[in-house]
């Protein structure tokens, strides 16, 4: 996998840029009449997947749209940054999809446009937490594409040799990986930097907090925070973690060549991991803390589609919008099921996705219903989720005490409440 949609599910999604920054050779938006002067031209803008297909996909998908002329741009690298820097000028793109939704400073800085009436009768089809999560005020400012889970996959025959069950705590999961790590095989695999990038939300759940308590004030200066962030500095010191693997978490790599027996990774992985390995892994939620605290979670994430207020043809940009990620249900679920494995974002077409009704992928999607957990709230700034990976970063690689970290990542964050809630 190259660059992956996965970064909807990172850690420090949605980092604004100050200045402008190069956006490739097809950065500026075409002028507003189509290629024959009768049909309004539109620039849409994706990150670059890393599934096979998926480029192809959705230049199929804006090609047989009959109302305007859609050029997609397929953005590498620092997708975010770029995206983020365009709504700044008059070259951004009419139609953006971002991770999660815009973010707050997008819509208070009017960046983007409500896209509330869109979804019409078809409102309450689609998955009420992510609407949620792209909404403020009670306004809806992206249109949900499909639902990225992230799970824990783990090898059957590895845990049955070692006489170890499947984890259901962090202490059985910290136990677990001490007993598989041997001088082949690592326990577990979160990601090359110990987990700084995609454990912040699991570790939060985990422990019975949360980024932002239910009045959006700061959510987890709190003992069992502390102490959960202690456990991700107990998996690096206890060197079960793999590290310097090829590729990252969002690839199955390092668990399908056996250099882990446990990896934190995604559901669109489980297509390949199948093809490897028939039958000999499971999947699991990141674990609750322990027997009495926290509950056991799978961050969920989606990319919605937003609408750049500049828009030289804002209605065409609105009107395309609607006619893709909520008209066109057969290609929604293609883009679901085709290029890996995710979640429909409509009740109605999870129903239909049978590559997820059976194995693993179904238990998954179980998993996602009893224990979906949305990533960062609307409210979470990217300077807040900024200061909390920087936390992180010092708690786990180099074992600063995590009740000080977070008591920075507190001030910072209650400083941008402060200033967006003012």
């Amino acid at each position: 996998m190259t660059i992956s949609r996965r970064q909807v599910l990172g850690l420090g999604t949605g980092l604004a840029a100050m200045a402008v920054a190069g956006c490739g050779s097809n950065s500026g938006r075409p002028s507003s009449g189509g290629s024959d002067g009768s049909k309004p031209a539109l620039q849409q803008w994706y990150h670059q997947y890393g599934e096979a297909g998926t480029q192809q996909a959705v230049e199929k998908y804006a090609k047989a749209y009959p109302d305007a002329t859609v050029t997609i741009q397929w953005s590498p690298g620092d997708y975010e940054k770029k995206a983020a820097t365009a709504l700044l000028t008059d070259q951004g793109p009419d139609v953006f999809e971002y991770p999660n939704g815009p973010t707050i400073d997008m819509i208070k800085g009017k960046q983007v446009v409500e896209l509330t009436d869109l979804l019409g009768d078809a409102k309450s089809d689609f998955n009420g937490a992510l609407l949620e999560r792209m909404s403020y005020q009670g306004k809806l400012y992206g249109i949900p594409q499909v639902i990225d889970m992230q799970l824990l996959v783990y090898r059957k025959s590895l845990l049955s040799a070692a006489g170890v069950q499947p984890p259901q705590t962090v202490d059985e999961l910290l136990a677990a990986a001490k007993k598989l790590t041997n001088n082949k095989t690592k326990g577990l695999f979160v990601g090359n930097d110990g987990g700084v990038g995609v454990l912040g939300g699991p570790a939060l759940w985990s422990a019975g907090v949360d980024y932002l308590t239910k009045d959006n004030q700061f959510g987890f200066d709190d003992p069992a925070a502390f102490e959960s962030l202690r456990k991700l500095r107990e998996f690096w010191t206890s060197k079960v973690l793999l590290l310097g693997a090829p590729t990252d978490w969002s690839d199955p790599a390092a668990f399908t060549q056996g250099l882990t027996a446990m990896q934190f990774t995604g559901l669109w992985t489980l297509p390949v991991i199948e093809k490897a390995l028939p039958g000999d892994y499971g999947v699991l939620p990141w674990p609750k803390l322990n027997a009495t605290t926290g509950a056991p979670s799978v961050p969920v994430g989606a990319y919605g589609a937003c609408v750049n207020a500049k828009s030289k043809n804002l209605d065409a940009a609105k009107k395309f919008a609607k006619w893709l990620w909520v008209d066109q249900t057969d290609d929604q679920l293609d883009f679901a099921q085709a290029y890996g494995f995710h979640v429909p974002a409509r009740k109605s077409l999870s129903e239909k996705a049978d590559k997820l009704k059976s194995g693993p992928a179904a238990d998954a999607v179980k998993l996602l219903n009893e224990n979906g957990r949305p990533q960062n709230p609307m409210l979470w700034s990217p300077k807040a989720s900024s200061a909390y990976s920087d936390a992180l970063n010092k708690i786990i690689r180099s074992g600063a005490d995590p009740a000080a970290e977070i008591k920075t990542v507190k001030s910072v964050t209650e400083a941008e409440l402060k200033r967006i809630t003012g």
